[in-house]
């Protein structure tokens, strides 16, 4: 039968407190399943006498605040899971470019410029030092540094240097190095017949490289050119 207009108009009844006790009664595990009501409820104090202090809601505050910590923690957590992830595929996708390169200008054709776009920087050079007995010269593609300036980089027994904020080497990042204000440096162990090199990723916002950052991939990634180079150039580790 259709309800008429007043009943359709009649306020929803309110549930009495012991609606409410008896449903909790019977649902023993609703509050674990929503624990974030806990944060606004007022917990009961204990009445002990003028003299005695009651500790229970010191703690039901104290578990509330480390609560909140821990969801902080837990959200910053998956946080960062989904960036490292995100990275990671970035660095596979660079890996995979470096090993589909056709000829050693198209190598370093896509260092110079596929490897920014796939990892979301504003510049990647790749860099060899010149020679002891020689003056750096510009190549195509490459930039070529002093002899040493490497070692005077990341330091002689380091072979990554991640910088927060940096003003770009004009040496390592060329025309490009106005852009960057953080960088990530990388050492090329190409051959022992070959002088040391460089792999730069630079960037316009300052933080996005820092020391604390993980170092696994961006090694791995370098890894791989190197592999790629000896390959062109028909060199031997």
């Amino acid at each position: 039968m259709p309800q008429s207009p007043d009943d359709a108009a009649a306020p929803t009844p309110r549930l009495t407190a012991a609606q409410i006790v008896d449903y909790l009664k019977r649902h023993p595990t609703f509050l674990l399943r929503h624990p974030e009501l806990l944060e606004v409820q007022a917990a009961p104090g204990r009445v002990k006498g003028e003299a005695v202090v009651d500790l229970q809601q010191f703690m039901v505050e104290r578990l509330r605040k480390d609560l909140t910590r821990l969801r902080g923690l837990q959200d910053e957590m998956v946080a960062n899971s989904r960036d490292n992830l995100s990275t990671q595929e970035r660095i596979h996708k660079a890996a995979l470019a470096l090993l589909a390169a056709e000829s050693f200008e198209h190598l370093i054709e896509i260092v110079g410029t596929d490897l920014a776009v796939l990892l979301d920087v504003d510049a990647a050079a790749l860099c060899v030092e010149a020679a002891a007995d020689k003056n750096p010269r510009s190549v195509e593609g490459v930039q070529v540094l002093p002899a040493g300036h490497v070692d005077a980089l990341l330091g002689a027994s380091h072979d990554v240097l991640l910088r927060d904020d940096a003003e770009g080497d004009q040496a390592v990042f060329g025309p490009a190095a106005g852009l960057v204000r953080s960088d990530a440096l990388i050492r090329l162990t190409i051959s022992e017949s070959v002088p040391v090199g460089l792999l730069a990723f630079g960037t316009r916002h300052p933080g996005y490289f820092n020391a604390g950052q993980g170092t696994e991939l961006l090694t791995f990634l370098a890894r791989v050119l190197e592999h790629c180079l000896r390959q062109w150039l028909g060199l031997k580790l």
